[in-house]
């Protein structure tokens, strides 16, 4: 069974309800808001912390802060730049908000650092293959979220293919789960998450959707993140993200009632809603 709560860093997740994760994205160039946060090729530091702000206040559980993008075929960024682009925010955020801050990143150095200013949780997209990445979180002593992402982001979605995705998502996502806990990683830190949208078709993910609920018997939290994705994009005929609200909003609702503990959004206050609607019906049911 997965405790409803999960230690990390010195604060504590609830997870006994569906926990809301902000999409801060730090980087001028992701997919759905990249860039929304820059004036003359500069990160606008107020701006980006009146974006949190509202996200706390709209009813954020966890704040991530990502400083690479990982979209479609997005360029590399150095660990420098990482750490340029994550730290004075994270820096910012601890100061000033009492939240849980997750670092959406796959850099060791930047993990180490991030930890060292107060990060509650590591968010990696590439479930720590990189060089150094699984000792540096396992230095740190927070928990880990691991996705499953074929190929890298430049190359992930040059025809994606898969015999059973469902299986050889949980296959890699189980070994590891075991490469972590073999460098002391505690089992009960460790979150899964099975990387909708990365290397996959909308039929892949469609596929995985409908096997939340086996994500979830492997007894780890699982985090689901589909906001403003082209899976929606597609499902629903729409270009453009900023479209794609209602689709999102849908989407990580019925994650929530199929078992996703943590679902990573950009639309906080709407996801939010529908969950709390969710919930108030469950409490008058039982």
């Amino acid at each position: 069974m997965t405790s409803s709560i999960l230690q990390c860093g010195t604060k504590q997740l609830d997870l006994s309800r569906p926990s809301v994760m902000g999409i801060v994205n730090v980087t001028p160039d992701s997919f759905s808001d990249g860039g929304d946060l820059y004036a003359n090729a500069q990160l606008d530091l107020s701006k980006t912390l009146s974006v949190i702000e509202k996200m706390l206040n709209d009813g954020a559980d966890i704040i991530d802060i990502g400083g690479e993008s990982t979209r479609p075929g997005a360029s590399s960024v150095s660990a420098q730049q990482e750490l340029d682009r994550v730290l004075p925010v994270l820096e910012s955020v601890i100061e000033r908000f009492d939240t849980l801050v997750s670092v959406d990143t796959s850099t060791a150095v930047v993990m180490a650092e991030a930890a060292k200013k107060g990060a509650s949780l590591i968010n990696d997209v590439r479930a720590l293959t990189r060089e150094g990445a699984l000792a540096a979180a396992a230095m740190t002593q927070l928990p880990v979220c691991l996705m499953h992402m074929q190929n890298q982001p430049q190359t992930m979605q040059n025809e994606p293919t898969y015999t059973d995705v469902v299986a050889e998502v949980l296959a890699f996502l189980t070994e590891r789960k075991n490469s972590c806990m073999t460098v002391g990683i505690d089992s009960k830190k460790i979150i899964l998450d099975p990387g909708f949208g990365f290397g996959k078709t909308l039929a892949h993910n469609l596929t995985l959707f409908s096997a939340i609920d086996q994500f979830v018997a492997t007894g780890h939290p699982v985090l689901v993140g589909v906001s403003r994705k082209a899976m929606i994009g597609q499902m629903l005929g729409l270009e453009h993200t900023e479209q794609r609200l209602m689709g999102s909003v849908a989407l990580a609702l019925l994650a929530a009632q199929r078992g996703a503990a943590i679902l990573r959004v950009h639309d906080v206050l709407e996801t939010k809603q529908a969950i709390d609607v969710w919930q108030t019906t469950i409490k008058d049911e039982d």
